[in-house]
């Protein structure tokens, strides 16, 4: 997209909201091929907005850092996905595990930065977490958000990227013991899904899905919609044909009021008060079916 159809929509919605209560995060793909990524922070800033970005931290040096620092880069997440193998498995890359490490080296460095790493635990790289928080340790990094794949894209053909229940439990325990350390990084779950008797131990405050409450998003096509992930069926206008404040004010019904998703498995659910449906990137919404169940992950037990 080029960066001033973006930029006009962010100068919009700076007209009618306090621009620095909004953090942009750009997030891709991969915003750190843009070339042109300091500017549009920088207008950004200008705007009155915070920014952040979300990178897989292949390309990020330390001259690249600090260009984005000066354009008022106030926040970066690094995906770390395991240890060497593992990571560049997932990635597809050889050698991007080494550049992501040295990537997050950099930002752990510089205290001006709200900085953490996510890992996206799968079936390869569930058993070595242990060793991954022990190489995250060395960086100096402070916090570390885990979570798991929901099964979309290359997600729904790939086996070794869905956790089966155990792994599941797994996780949540290995999250919560390793929150009980004192030393870094602190670990956390994301905020993909609710997680039963975990919440409060696993993360921090209780699940809530933001996704079209507090997190709107425009799209590479400038489609409007919430967070990035969510089913495109749920895209709710686009920047070049509607104005995105008037889609945000009046449209995201479906976000905002979500007693359609109370069927199937969640129909006679107790907790559904509390999850209402889980992460509402877990849906395919034209069918009115959940992908998966994260809760019910945590309530089966192995007969």
């Amino acid at each position: 997209m080029p960066a001033e159809d973006f930029l006009r929509v962010t100068e919009e919605i700076a007209k009618v909201q306090n621009a620095g209560d909004i953090t942009v995060v750009l997030t891709g793909g991969e915003p750190l091929l843009r070339q042109d990524l300091a500017r549009i922070g920088l207008m950004l800033r200008q705007q009155g907005f915070r920014w952040g970005m979300v990178s897989n931290g292949y390309n990020l040096t330390a001259s690249r850092l600090n260009e984005l620092l000066n354009a008022g880069l106030g926040a970066v997440t690094v995906s770390l996905d395991g240890l060497a193998e593992d990571h560049d498995w997932l990635r597809q890359k050889p050698g991007s595990h080494r550049r992501a490490l040295e990537s997050i080296r950099l930002i752990a460095g510089q205290s001006r930065l709200n900085s953490d790493v996510v890992t996206c635990v799968n079936k390869r790289n569930i058993m070595s977490l242990p060793d991954v928080r022990n190489q995250l340790a060395g960086t100096g990094l402070k916090n570390w958000r885990l979570f798991t794949i929901s099964p979309i894209g290359r997600a729904a053909r790939e086996p070794d990227l869905q956790l089966d229940d155990k792994q599941f439990r797994y996780l949540m325990d290995f999250i919560v013991t390793s929150r009980k350390r004192k030393d870094s990084p602190q670990a956390s779950f994301s905020c993909e899904s609710y997680i039963g008797s975990y919440e409060g131990v696993a993360r921090d405050g209780f699940f809530f899905c933001r996704a079209g409450i507090h997190i709107g998003s425009i799209l590479a096509d400038g489609s409007i919609s919430a967070c990035p992930n969510i089913d495109r069926a749920l895209v709710q206008g686009n920047i070049y044909r509607d104005d995105f404040n008037n889609v945000w004010e009046n449209r995201f019904k479906p976000f905002r009021e979500r007693s359609w998703n109370r069927v199937d498995q969640c129909s006679a659910c107790k907790h559904y008060r509390y999850c209402e449906g889980g992460g509402m990137h877990e849906w395919d919404y034209e069918a009115r079916k959940l992908r998966r169940c994260n809760y019910g992950k945590i309530v089966t037990r192995d007969s």
